[in-house]
């Protein structure tokens, strides 16, 4: 007889989802599915609002990379008053530079959120470990020092996104075209040079590359079960500069094949002219896919194994040593590991500190020309707005009415970017772990949401939709029996 496995809910990410395992009669998995169960409406929420406020109203979506929301949102607004790249307009070096110390404070301390409270505790007590043990309690315990450094680190990271963006979460710095505010001297010697409650930046850096070299032990003394783990080959993209490399904050849109050959690479404001996207009947998160090459070739991964797999050259030293010992371990070839995309999140960290190190050093965040005006009618009432959050390549289009009200807004978010990979690694590490197995055990499910962790999916992110999604509601009585049950 046929079996359902449930895990419900999959824990250590943010949001809620279920996985589904279907089994047949010789325990062979034969489907497997994470099914997105949340959904929230942000983007009918917005309208009607003020086009300036949609910046500050959605990145309410997301309570981590709510950076990344707000600066891709901010974009938009800068398209939409005629002021953004799309019109030919370079931002003012003062205000993209003030954008880009936050972007890159967020990517820090999202990374290590990742990376040690939700990735880490099965790096260092192994999947299969007892679930008392394999969290950031039982990881304090063994190696307090270690969980202090990380502590430290988050810290570091959420301090500058205050000084950058004037809050904790949910920053209100950016305004259409730039900032309102710089960064002062006396702020940019206490994240130089540190003090009693606050590392300095080469602290940080000496932290990150520590964070790098966990993995690096890890990897040694588990080099087969790592590299094997739920393999999973995909499209990878991100945004990139003139050069072909990852760029955080703005570039083209580049997807590469597993050769690293260049599939497409395009403005970012015609994405939806080359994607397209999909939905199923069991998940409230989309599919997105490239339109030439069809839902299933044509699926795209993002995040940092993706931004690894198109960048050649790191435009700092110690991030781009560890970049060239990531692309030797594939001779060059696309990385299609699973649990690589931890040594990737590892090596953003480091890139991260480094490029923050680089930017508190510029002169030009203690500049005063912080926006630039529009002309008279240069209103568009419509922009696009693309950047590399933590978790990937993040998209926001928006579009208001002459009295500036939002008529329309559509999030394509990185979590539903990548959702057609991780549902390929969840059945990956199910045929590998429970396929054959007649005792099915906690460590076993437990590998399958390792598979999912190394996304760090934000599944609050990637459900808000537009347009109809389906939609199945059953009502039941007070013994469980069915009594109606409605379809959209």
């Amino acid at each position: 007889m046929s079996k359902t496995l449930v895990i419900d809910p999959v824990t250590r990410i943010e949001g809620h989802g279920k996985v589904t395992l279907q089994l047949d009669d010789n325990n062979q998995v034969t489907d497997a599915r994470l099914q997105v169960i949340e959904f929230r409406g942000f983007e009918r929420f917005i309208q009607g609002h003020p086009y300036w406020e949609a910046p500050m109203l959605l990145q309410r979506i997301c309570g981590i990379c709510f950076v990344s929301h707000h600066l891709c949102g901010a974009k938009v607004l800068d398209d939409m008053i005629g002021v953004g790249l799309k019109d030919g307009i370079t931002m003012l070096p003062t205000p993209e530079k003030v954008r880009r110390l936050g972007h890159y404070a967020q990517q820090l301390q999202s990374h290590v959120t990742a990376y040690f409270y939700l990735i880490a505790p099965e790096m260092v007590f192994g999947i299969e470990a007892a679930p008392e043990k394999r969290n950031i309690l039982g990881l304090a315990e063994a190696n307090p020092e270690l969980v202090k450094r990380v502590i430290e680190l988050r810290k570091w990271g959420q301090e500058l996104i205050v000084a950058v963006l004037g809050k904790r979460m949910h920053g209100i710095s950016s305004i259409p075209g730039g900032v309102n505010n710089n960064l002062s001297i006396e702020q940019r010697d206490r994240f130089l040079n540190g003090d009693d409650d606050l590392l300095s930046i080469d602290q940080v850096i000496d932290y990150a590359q520590d964070a790098l070299n966990l993995f690096y032990e890890y990897h040694e003394e588990h080099r087969d079960e790592i590299d094997n783990f739920g393999i999973t080959k995909s499209l990878d993209m991100c945004l990139v500069d003139d050069n072909g490399d990852v760029d955080y904050y703005h570039g083209k849109m580049r997807v590469v094949d597993e050769n690293k050959q260049v599939v497409l690479e395009i403005d970012y404001h015609d994405y939806l002219d080359y994607f397209a996207e999909a939905t199923e009947s069991w998940s409230y998160m989309k599919f997105p896919y490239l339109k030439s090459l069809g839902r299933e070739a044509g699926a795209v991964r993002v995040g940092p194994l993706a931004r690894l797999n198109v960048t050649r050259r790191y435009n700092t030293p110690m991030a781009q040593e560890a970049l060239e010992r990531f692309h030797d371990y594939t001779n060059g070839k696309s990385n299609n590991m699973t649990l690589h995309t931890n040594w990737a999140r590892a090596i953003e960290i480091l890139h991260s500190a480094e490029l923050i190190k680089d930017l508190l050093n510029d002169p030009d965040l203690q500049g005063e020309s912080l926006t630039i005006t529009p002309e008279k009618g240069a209103w568009t009432g419509e922009g696009v707005g693309v950047v590399e959050a933590p978790r990937g390549t993040l998209l926001h289009h928006y579009r208001a009415d002459e009295a500036g009200n939002m008529t329309f807004a559509n999030l394509v978010v990185s979590t539903t970017q990548n959702n057609t990979a991780i549902n390929r690694t969840v059945k990956a590490v199910a045929e590998e772990w429970i396929s054959g197995n007649t005792e099915i055990t906690e460590g076993m499910m437990n590998a399958l949401e390792v598979g999912i962790r190394a996304y760090d999916p934000c599944l609050s992110c990637a459900t808000h939709a537009m347009g109809e999604m389906p939609l199945h509601i059953t009502l039941l009585d007070a013994e469980g029996r069915l009594l109606d049950e409605k379809y959209r």
